[in-house]
């Protein structure tokens, strides 16, 4: 039996799914408000990236995206006032701590599949929008029609997309030892190379899990970042080798959610609690503090006029407390966990509607 399948047994699944929750706590401040240029040097440099997998009529909706609502991201990326920029230079400016653009979004496809080459790529080239496509080899061998072949990875490769290493066979590594993990990171290392000519920089978790362990063994490996699948907004002061990213499917793809997330701001988090992104207490101890000396302000193009000055800002309602949840089922662990955070960590005003000069964010720990 694998770590995985002990940790969904007995209330487990709380934990590992209250574990992703903490890295879906910086999408929480996706509040977008006007401010001076002054303001914006207060902002962490920060960026959104997202994770797409399929394309077209694919049975899954959490890990395909139809047509139509794949194009209305793109003619919103064209037109919404974003600057898409490649990924890994996304990866420098956070390394560096060197200024970004407002909107900055980095684009990310996993998987490799023969719709990446169909429906993808002619979009996104017309577009003229870079991204980087991560692939796991063996299933480039094994894949039959289902996935890229080799000369379409080349082909994408020499026009300037980024190919990215998701492991040998897109193998799920917890509950492996550190000698499988090596292998299948390692050995995708050199297929990738051997194909394409170059080693890719880049890597991302295959289901977005990984363990404390894992991320440091993968640290040590060469590369300049490795992404997860948890909702956030990546920033200068983020852990880049557990970077979130928004994934968007038919199940999450709506234009409206797109548009939120596209707009996100980092939510300045220190002291995470608990430290691996795979507890063993269950249930686990929650904790962190927020950087409330960092007001998010952000100008929405075309809609500030109508909406008026907003300014949101974080105000400490006391000393961290930890919070321990109560064993239970897990949903009821996790709607209980999910219903006390959130009206208390954020705040986000309704687009077009003016702000209320009282209107703030506030956290405030367990037993306040």
């Amino acid at each position: 039996m694998t770590t995985r399948q002990r940790l969904m047994q007995g209330g487990g699944a709380a934990a590992l799914r209250l574990a992703r929750i903490l890295a879906a706590l910086l999408l929480l401040a996706a509040v977008p408000a006007t401010g001076a240029g002054a303001a914006r040097a207060a902002e962490p440099t920060s960026a959104v990236i997202f994770a797409y997998r399929h394309f077209g009529d694919d049975p899954d909706p959490f890990g395909t995206i139809a047509v139509e609502p794949f194009e209305a991201h793109l003619s919103e990326l064209r037109s919404g006032g974003y600057t898409v920029l490649p990924v890994l230079d996304i990866i420098a400016a956070l390394r560096d701590n060197t200024p970004l653009p407002e909107r900055t979004v980095g684009i990310t496809i996993d998987d490799a599949s023969a719709s990446v080459y169909t429906i993808a790529w002619p979009r996104l080239k017309a577009a003229g929008l870079p991204f980087t496509l991560f692939v796991s080899p063996d299933t480039i061998e094994s894949g039959g029609g289902a996935r890229m072949s080799w000369a379409q990875l080349r082909e994408l490769a020499s026009a300037g997309v980024t190919i990215g290493n998701q492991t040998a066979g897109y193998a799920r590594l917890l509950g492996q030892d550190r000698a499988y993990a090596i292998g299948q990171v390692q050995r995708a290392q050199e297929a990738l190379r051997a194909q394409l000519g170059e080693a890719p920089k880049l890597f991302a978790w295959p289901y977005g899990e990984y363990s404390a362990a894992q991320r440091d063994l993968v640290a040590g490996l060469g590369f300049e970042a490795a992404f997860g699948l948890a909702s956030g907004v990546a920033y200068a002061q983020s852990d880049r080798f557990a970077l979130p990213r928004f994934t968007l499917s038919d199940a999450f793809g709506t234009i409206e959610r797109f548009r939120l997330a596209a707009e996100a701001l980092p939510l300045v988090v220190a002291d995470m609690s608990p430290a691996d992104s795979l507890p063993l207490d269950n249930p686990p101890h929650v904790g962190f503090t927020v950087d409330a000396g960092r007001p998010a302000h952000r100008a929405a193009p075309g809609r500030a006029a109508a909406a008026g000055p907003r300014a949101h800002q974080l105000h400490p309602a006391g000393p961290r407390r930890p919070l321990a949840l109560a064993r239970r089922p897990a949903l009821d662990a996790l709607t209980t966990f999910v219903a006390w955070l959130s009206p208390k960590v954020h705040h986000r005003e309704h687009r077009g509607r003016a702000a209320r000069p009282d209107a703030t964010a506030r956290w405030r720990p367990a037993g306040r």
